[in-house]
């Protein structure tokens, strides 16, 4: 069975339209709670989110599917995501719930769920799961005295500060650094300011008032042009711009200049190298990373593994083959010594760290290579099956084309979104002027074969 409900990165789609809606979110607390439901003892899950309007409508339909099957539910609030991970492992339970849709726009919403080791769900998890909201979730119910009970974690957010700080070198102090931190109006808005000024930073705390409807709107790590302008403005050394749910990080320089995750990557990793705490040979990335990140790793003598899209291919392939470094361009970094998904505050506090031990400028330390020319083009399809359009002859003669037109010069890289309706389009190689005229060839055969 192939799973339909869940993508790359858990359920997503427009809040109060299928599949976000109460009725499914409450399914989907039964069919997991009851599939996480193994022996006699009292069963836990803990429920976060991000500060979406929409998680209004979803936290309690999941709170009363996962009571309905007698699992105890744990409310923290608006939390990063790597702080349900934490939490959910912390506190023994059974299962994780993260609600939201990472860097998307307000009106969508997603559900994330983690096992009791704190890691995401395999496929194999995931489809029994659909399998039990397929064949009838309510037959999981339980008579009315085994109902499960829910309360709210007051100190959870304290709780993941703590733990964040105890990532940073012991020792080591973050005085007389100014950093400017854009927590995107999402769920790290109260603690990442905490945990850079409880370790000695002076903080700028931008996109810090939430409202429902704020979330990613022109701030966080898929907007880092005020980011930088704040950056020069207050004269910091660094700045830091997080997502949604704050797994992931982009920097930004002492001049405005962004940073990507495949920088990020290359630094933490030959950092770790250099102090033989590198596990693996080299870092695992996604087939989306730039040629330059690789080349830059076999230059130390390390390896760059490519996985598909996906920070959960990532750390599959960090978990089987002993890497403790990874994750994508976007900027979830994996860093499993610490975390058992991308933790965006957690990585730039690496970074701060080298930093600090430095003593140079972020312009001097963060740009270890140079990437290659990279475009990526998206292409809505909204209402029609991705795949079916990537199979027309059309479609196809033109990727071909492109091919032919980069063999030995470059690649391409075509895909559908896991987590949105796109087809997204990316070429990659020494000339921009080529790879420029590649997808735009590519990107009209996609809109043509959609009208």
């Amino acid at each position: 069975m192939t799973r339909k409900l869940f993508g790359t990165d858990g359920v997503r789609g427009t809040a109060n339209t299928e599949p976000m809606t109460a009725e499914t979110a409450l399914r989907l607390g039964m069919a997991a709670g009851s599939h996480f439901t193994r022996g006699d003892h009292r069963h836990i899950v803990v429920i976060g989110k991000d500060t979406r309007l929409s998680g209004y409508l979803l936290e309690p339909a999941l709170t009363a599917g996962f009571v309905s099957v007698g699992m105890d539910v744990i409310l923290v609030g608006p939390l990063p995501t790597p702080a349900v991970a934490m939490l959910t492992r912390s506190l023994r339970a059974d299962l994780g719930v993260m609600i939201s849709a990472s860097h998307n726009p307000y009106h969508d919403n997603g559900i994330k769920l983690f096992g009791p080791d704190g890691f995401k769900l395999s496929d194999e998890d995931e489809r029994t799961i659909e399998e039990r909201m397929d064949n009838g979730s309510e037959k999981f119910r339980v008579a009315p005295d085994l109902l499960g009970r829910v309360r709210r974690l007051d100190d959870a957010g304290g709780r993941y500060i703590e733990y964040a700080k105890t990532t940073f070198p012991r020792g080591l102090r973050l005085d007389g650094l100014k950093i400017v931190v854009d927590c995107a109006n999402g769920a790290a808005y109260k603690v990442a300011p905490t945990v850079l000024w409880e370790l000695g930073a002076e903080v700028v705390p931008m996109a810090v008032t939430p409202d429902g409807f704020n979330i990613n709107r022109a701030c966080g790590s898929l907007h880092t042009t005020a980011l930088g302008e704040q950056v020069v403005a207050h004269g910091a050394d660094l700045g830091i711009a997080l997502d949604g749910d704050a797994d992931r990080v982009v920097l930004c320089d002492e001049t405005g200049r962004e940073v990507d995750g495949d920088q990020l990557m290359a630094l933490i990793g030959d950092l770790w190298h250099n102090s033989g705490q590198l596990r693996g040979g080299g870092v695992v990335a996604t087939v989306m990373s730039n040629l330059g990140l690789e080349r830059f790793l076999t230059s130390r003598g390390l390896i760059l593994a490519r996985t598909q899209v996906g920070d959960r291919y990532v750390l599959e392939q960090m978990r089987r083959d002993g890497f403790n470094v990874g994750g994508e361009q976007s900027g979830h970094i994996i860093l499993s010594d610490h975390s058992t998904t991308g933790d965006g505050l957690v990585a730039a506090l690496q970074v701060l760290a080298a930093l600090v031990r430095s003593g140079r400028l972020a312009s001097e330390m963060l740009r270890l290579f140079e990437p290659l020319p990279q475009l990526l083009r998206n292409v809505r399809v909204e209402g029609r099956v991705a795949a079916d359009i990537l199979a027309q002859d059309a479609v196809k003669a033109a990727i071909a084309a492109g091919e032919a037109k980069l063999v030995g010069q470059g690649r391409l890289l075509i895909r559908k979104s896991g987590t949105e309706p796109l087809i997204r389009v990316m070429a990659e190689g020494e000339d921009p002027a080529l790879i420029d005229t590649v997808t735009a060839d590519i990107v009209d055969s996609i809109r043509h074969a959609a009208a």
